[in-house]
């Protein structure tokens, strides 16, 4: 394999292109497939045009088309089987600069077929989510070091299929049956109605979950010792802490009332089970509960302004793979209107969210990738039973809370697994 050596200049001296027409476009440079921080070159419509994504054809490691020269980006694609391109979403580009690529000897690169035929066979992995590339970032990075550590290299002897909804439930059936048309050889699902989607698309294809809330009750499973047909995975039973959830925001706003409570019923199955064990909770806790839905980022403001207008004294903002993609826009919704809220992805918090108390999702996808790996070298995912999370962890962010005029109680600082300054 080459390896990463001369540096070359490229130019930007060509006229508007069609972007839309991967093939218009001339070979700037090949790097290398998939080095352990992979760089992928950006690509721009053409002379004062704003980059828009990369593509990589299915037989090379990665590959920049463009007619401009682009700064390098860290990133990954994945091969798109209908077109034999991938690309990036524009949020993973950088801005346009002279593009300074790093290739050895040449713009040749062995092409993944190639390493495929010296490693054996090429395992492909399919990866289902109701998200984005953006919201699930950072799982799927947890998801392919966890492989790589078990010796599993995207690139040369696995690759992933990726098929994000970008927020369109239901989008997930179609995704679901196009993996299946792929014949992929495992399918990791994001969340309920992923892997409700993939389970109704195939009996045959291995399924591993990941974060689902409740799998037997969602009927993914049998049982959790023994789930039976094709689908098992590291379970979140997030439903069964929404009681925990909601006390400790009442133990940080005592006389917070009513709480508000955001959900999303475009993903009915695991939002209705959150919902009922909130409503329970709520009752045991003398809490009055404001229930208001948002499908995406179009009915934030009006769920906060409704929010206002009851006089809602916290928020509670329970586990949704949507509500993650936005995380940042709802915090500042949440700080906006002095809203203290608690969250049920960390990544809420790390966003300016004010708490949050979840199990670790980027432990959970690490350990989707071991049981990816006992699957691949011959396990039936019947026989393998469900992990459920050992350890739920409770994140501050005091920043938030004193923007807010918060003070946290001492009871709760003390069990605190992390506080953000």
């Amino acid at each position: 394999m080459a390896t990463l050596a001369e540096t070359v200049r490229l130019d930007y001296d060509s006229p508007a292109l069609d972007p839309t027409d991967p093939a218009a476009y001339p070979t700037l440079c090949i790097l290398p497939a998939w080095p352990p921080d992979s760089l992928l070159p950006t690509l721009a419509q053409g002379r004062g045009g704003a980059p828009i994504c990369a593509h990589v054809p299915a037989d090379t490691g990665g590959m920049a088309r463009g007619s401009a020269a682009h700064s390098v980006v860290p990133g990954w694609a994945e091969p798109n089987p209908a077109s034999g391109l991938a690309q990036l979403s524009r949020d993973q580009v950088m801005e346009r600069r002279t593009f300074m690529a790093l290739v050895s000897g040449g713009l040749l690169a062995m092409p993944l077929a190639a390493q495929a035929q010296q490693t054996g066979k090429l395992s492909r992995v399919g990866w289902l989510s109701p998200g984005s590339a953006t919201s699930d970032k950072t799982f799927l990075a947890s998801f392919r070091d966890a492989l790589r550590e078990l010796d599993w290299v995207v690139g040369q002897n696995i690759a992933i299929e990726s098929r994000w909804a970008e927020g369109k439930f239901e989008q997930l059936p179609d995704l679901a049956a196009e993996l299946v048309r792929l014949k992929v050889d495992v399918i990791v699902t994001v969340v309920t109605q992923a892997s409700l989607a993939a389970k109704r698309a195939t009996r045959t294809i291995p399924i591993v979950m990941v974060g689902v809330g409740d799998p037997l009750g969602s009927g993914l499973v049998a049982s959790l010792a023994r789930p039976g047909e094709n689908v098992t995975g590291p379970s979140s039973m997030l439903a069964d802490v929404s009681g925990k959830q909601l006390a400790l925001l009442k133990e940080t706003v005592p006389k917070a009332s009513p709480v508000a409570v955001l959900w999303n019923p475009a993903n009915p199955v695991w939002q209705a089970a959150a919902l009922r064990e909130t409503e329970v909770a709520a009752g045991a806790l003398g809490l009055r509960l404001q229930l208001l839905e948002a499908r995406g980022p179009d009915e934030l403001v009006g769920a906060f302004a409704a929010m206002t207008k009851e006089r809602a004294g916290a928020l509670f903002v329970p586990a949704d793979i949507i509500f993650v993609r936005h995380a940042q826009r709802i915090a500042g919704l949440a700080a906006r209107h002095r809203l203290p809220a608690m969250y049920g992805f960390r990544e809420h918090t790390e966003a300016g969210g004010l708490m949050s108390y979840a199990a670790n999702f980027a432990v959970m996808f690490r350990r989707a990738a071991a049981y990816v790996d006992k699957i691949l070298k011959g396990a039936k995912p019947a026989d393998l039973p469900v992990e459920q999370p050992t350890k739920f962890e409770l994140v501050i962010n005091l920043k938030t809370a004193k923007a807010l005029g918060l003070t946290i109680p001492q009871s709760v600082l003390l069990r605190a697994d992390e506080v953000i300054q």
